[in-house]
């Protein structure tokens, strides 16, 4: 219970929760852009009443994800104040970019949207939540840019008289390889939750024989299935690509996610161990031979360095210490970061089977449609805790360690009071979001309009909800 363990129990706990409504958030965007689009384009009413009913469900995320995005600011400086003195230059730059023009061009724009309904022109509308959604995911670019600064960092130079790292060439850290891969995945990732979502809920309405409009959920449906397919499928291509680089970056995060504590070539993929205490030995596994090879290297004979051999080369790099993280914790939510995965994309190929032909699946798919959409965010989740945990005990790879970077001020009780105050206060949240989330579900579709065009009917568009 030092300052360390509970800072770093504090960031996770917030960091976890705020990455909730951060791929619904951009994911929501573009499916209601798109829903808009499909409206403008057909003026048929079951794709406004659809644009109307995702909308609500993303500003309520894009809410959540405001609230409790600010709050990680907030500790860099409060709990991790010497890692801001010694990056201050390098993070703060992406931050201060992130909300001065990412954030406020979504911000702006989804205001247009949310008060311009019968105020501007349908295309003029449209254009507002496309700039909204571009601008969620620009946001996304810079943020996940300055995290991938921490696995990876380039473009940098650290001054030996002040002690800090200062940035050198911004355009490297943001073409950082580490970041490019790692966008198109967590994109991917996003749109596989929304759809999920969006599965999820509207097959609940259509097995419960709740659909005020059966035509319209079942497009949901299938939209929102195959978007979940889809989206799988590139997150599996983008991870793979994203373990070749962890691999060639971080070593000993590719041998922890496997717990390899030996040198193989080739080397097997183990898809369930139960191991010794010390996590040293198999007891029982397991395995896929081969496999570990081709996801680090791309051959099936690739060499895979052990824990015990890279400890040995960071200690002749880096000065005696001990540089394996948690391996128990980096193996298994690796492993459940993909099977969670697998089976929300298994899901949506039966769905899409179910659907076919004018078919409804059975009651008994009802758990399986209502578990769903929790499926992608528990694979978000583990895949934040695996990045994170399995870089450990480094803050940023190779510069800084996670024990000297926390505040020096800091006591027990002061971190300790402060993180039972953010989980309570989030606790709170997460009862008020689901409430409005689960009313908003329960309505259905918003009710049609008489003019659908809604060019010139104001007070219809003040009727929305927003």
């Amino acid at each position: 219970m030092d300052p360390l363990m509970l800072s770093r129990w504090q960031f996770g706990i917030t960091t976890v929760y705020h990455f909730l409504f951060v791929p619904l958030t951009i994911g929501m965007a573009f499916a209601t852009a798109g829903f808009q689009l499909a409206w403008y384009r057909t003026k048929k009413e079951s794709y406004l009443r659809l644009t109307r009913f995702v909308g609500e469900l993303f500003l309520i995320n894009f809410a959540l994800g405001v609230v409790t995005g600010i709050v990680q600011e907030f500790q860099f400086g409060m709990n991790w104040s010497s890692y801001s003195r010694f990056v201050g230059d390098i993070f703060g730059a992406p931050l201060a970019i992130e909300g001065l023009l990412a954030f406020f061009l979504e911000s702006t724009f989804l205001g247009l949207w949310i008060f311009g309904w019968g105020r501007l022109s349908p295309r003029l509308h449209l254009v507002t939540i496309w700039v909204a959604a571009v601008g969620s995911a620009i946001s996304a670019f810079i943020i996940l840019a300055a995290n991938s600064w921490m696995q990876h960092p380039v473009g940098y130079e650290v001054n030996a008289a002040t002690g800090r790292a200062e940035l050198k060439d911004f355009f490297a850290l943001l073409t950082n390889s580490t970041a490019l891969i790692t966008f198109p995945h967590t994109i991917a990732a996003a749109f596989m939750t929304t759809g999920a979502l969006l599965t999820g809920i509207a097959l609940w309405r259509l097995i419960r024989r709740r659909a005020d409009d059966e035509g319209a959920f079942r497009t949901t449906a299938k939209v929102g299935a195959t978007m979940l397919l889809v989206s799988g499928l590139l997150v599996a291509v983008t991870g793979d690509i994203q373990g070749k680089i962890m691999t060639e970056q971080q070593p000993m995060k590719m041998a922890a996610a496997e717990a390899l504590w030996t040198t193989e070539q080739p080397a097997s993929f183990s898809i369930f161990t139960i191991g010794s205490l010390d996590g040293s030995q198999d007891v029982f596994s397991i395995r896929i031979p081969n496999l570990l090879s081709f996801l680090a290297t791309g051959t099936l004979d690739g060499k895979v360095e052990g824990i015990n051999d890279l400890q040995t080369q960071y200690e002749a790099t880096y000065g005696a210490g001990d540089y394996t993280p948690n391996t128990a914790v980096t193996y298994w939510t690796f492993r459940l970061m993909i099977g969670t995965g697998i089976l929300a994309a298994l899901a949506a190929a039966w769905f899409l089977f179910g659907l076919r032909k004018g078919r409804v699946p059975g009651r008994f798919a009802l758990a399986t449609a209502i578990a769903l959409p929790f499926l992608p965010l528990a694979a978000n989740s583990f895949a934040w805790m695996f990045t994170e945990i399995g870089r450990q005990p480094w803050i940023v790879f190779g510069l800084m360690s996670t024990a000297s970077a926390v505040s020096p001020t800091s006591s027990t009780f002061d971190v300790l009071v402060t993180m039972i105050g953010f989980t309570v206060l989030y606790g709170a949240l997460a009862v008020v979001m689901v409430g409005l989330m689960v009313r908003r579900v329960r309505d259905g579709l918003p009710p049609a309009v008489a003019d659908a065009s809604l060019e010139h009917d104001a007070d219809a568009a003040l009727g929305f909800g927003y």
